[in-house]
């Protein structure tokens, strides 16, 4: 299994082997590799089983780093950074020669962002290459909020795991970029839209994908347990379930149902708090998963700030 700990430079001792290393940040767990080194970063599709049409993020210490890396910065996108850099949000940007056509899936644009977790941001801080980071899970499945859930799906195929806590915001970032003159959002997360045109006025919302996406993390189907995910009426379908005699699991906003095994009950936030049930969405979809049941029930949040990239997740997880 692998070790885990909070030690940076053991961590960048095995990235600079050109093995992969889990992170924390505060959006998810990533899996993370020498984004320069064509090597780690097929390691990185191996150890996922991810698609190769699939592209990447590039993570980077700071803002100042942007340049080494991309070849223009378009002033919109230039803005969201200087004001939301560390943080959620990933811009798509012309990328250098320098980025590995693995990167990026053959496409000219990377996916760059500063996280905001101090201990990977130490370790970024002191290694001379930006690391290439998805989430830190078997591709397609839920994505990992702690060093346990790391430890428990990828831990026999990495050697280190960096222990940062449990992730703050436990949402992927936004992707943000930049089509002619027009600003899209290709993947709603952690930066709710409204913050977005607070500083760049109006943006278009493009639909996930599923095939050869633009942007990382658009395949239709993604974020899904292993277990069928039915996503509706709660009352509706665990009527319907309870009278099908099948086993099930509920995951709910906030509501508590009578006549349902509690311990097969998930409320994201009692209090009906979007952020909360953002921090809480894998780790609960990932527990109802692990139960003795056949199938999971869930329902849509607010279409409210962070409800939307909430909303986003329970579709794809329901994709068949």
């Amino acid at each position: 299994m692998a070790k885990i700990g909070q030690d940076i430079f053991e961590a960048k001792s095995f990235l600079k082997e050109g093995k992969l290393v889990a992170i924390p940040t505060e959006t998810v767990y990533g899996l993370a590799g020498n984004a320069l080194n064509a090597a780690s970063v097929a390691s990185i599709f191996e150890t996922k089983n991810r698609p190769s049409f699939d592209p990447l993020i590039i993570h980077i210490s700071s803002f100042e780093r942007v340049s080494e890396f991309v070849e223009s910065f378009p002033e919109p996108l230039l803005l969201l950074a200087e004001k939301f850099w560390p943080g959620p949000l990933t811009l798509l940007l012309p990328r250098k020669p320098i980025i590995p056509d693995l990167v990026t899936s053959g496409l000219e644009r990377v996916a760059v962002r500063v996280p905001n977790h101090p201990l990977t941001n130490s370790l970024l801080e002191i290694l001379d290459f930006p690391l290439a980071a998805p989430s830190a899970n078997p591709f397609g499945y839920i994505s990992p909020t702690s060093a346990k859930h790391v430890q428990d799906q990828l831990g026999e195929k990495i050697p280190y795991i960096l222990d940062g806590g449990r992730c703050q915001v436990g949402l992927e970032s936004t992707i943000v970029g930049m089509e002619e003159d027009e600003v899209f959002i290709y993947r709603l997360g952690g930066l709710e839209v409204d913050a977005i045109e607070r500083v760049i006025g109006p943006v278009l919302i493009k639909n996930h994908s599923s095939s050869n996406p633009q942007a990382p993390g658009l395949l239709e189907s993604h974020y899904a347990p292993r277990k069928p995910f039915l996503l509706g009426d709660l009352d509706e379908l665990i009527l319907n379930h309870l009278q099908g005699k099948k086993k099930f699991g509920v995951m709910s906003l906030s509501k508590s149902f009578g006549g349902v095994n509690v311990k097969t009950q998930r409320q994201l936030s009692k209090s009906g708090d979007l952020k909360e049930a953002a921090q809480n969405l894998f780790a609960s979809m990932r527990y109802l998963d692990e139960q003795d049941i056949e199938v999971i029930l869930a329902e849509k949040m607010p279409a409210i700030g962070l409800g939307n990239a909430i909303n986003d997740r329970l579709k794809r997880a329901a994709a068949q």
